[in-house]
């Protein structure tokens, strides 16, 4: 090998916010002073000179004491909304193929949703209250088809009946 040619060097820069000594680097709080100065400017230079109107904007970020989602409540809701979708005839049962359709017990189920939502009133996050509201919706409205469609086949089978009598 040449002896001409240069020993090539690198650089190690560390990156690192800390210390070895645990402490939070001088360069480290220097740079993100810097960022926040910038990111401060850009959004000075973004706003309007008019002011803005009071209502909050629909992306605006809930307040800090804001309940926080609950993944098990948001379980629960949905179990209990699948339960009474099942009993309304939204699933067939596996043995005879046929939708399972049990009233009595679609409004047990819609009841315990109502319940859950009046005694969780304003101790919900937003996403939660949502889903409950959506649910419990489309649950009474699936409920009221479904008992007039049960109204309507009775009325029939009743009007088949008288019809079947007189003959």
């Amino acid at each position: 090998m040449p002896e001409d040619k240069q020993e090539e060097s690198f650089r190690v820069i560390d990156r690192r916010p800390f210390t070895a000594e645990g402490d939070i680097r001088k360069d480290v709080v220097e740079a993100e002073e810097r960022k926040a100065e910038r990111e401060a400017q850009l959004e000075a230079a973004r706003q309007p000179a008019t002011p803005a109107p009071r209502e909050a904007p629909a992306n605006a970020q809930p307040p800090a004491d804001a309940p926080k989602a609950s993944p098990a409540f948001e379980n629960l809701v949905r179990m209990i909304g699948s339960n009474a979708a099942m009993v309304l005839g939204a699933y067939a049962d596996p043995r005879t193929g046929q939708p399972v359709i049990d009233p009595e017990a679609a409004r047990e189920l819609i009841d315990m949703l109502d319940v859950l939502q009046e005694k969780t009133k304003g101790h919900l996050a937003p996403e939660e209250e949502n889903l409950l509201i959506e649910l419990l919706g489309k649950l009474k409205m699936t409920y009221l088809e479904v008992n007039q469609a049960l109204a309507a086949q009775a009325a029939k089978v009743a009007q088949q009946a008288k019809v079947g009598s007189k003959h």
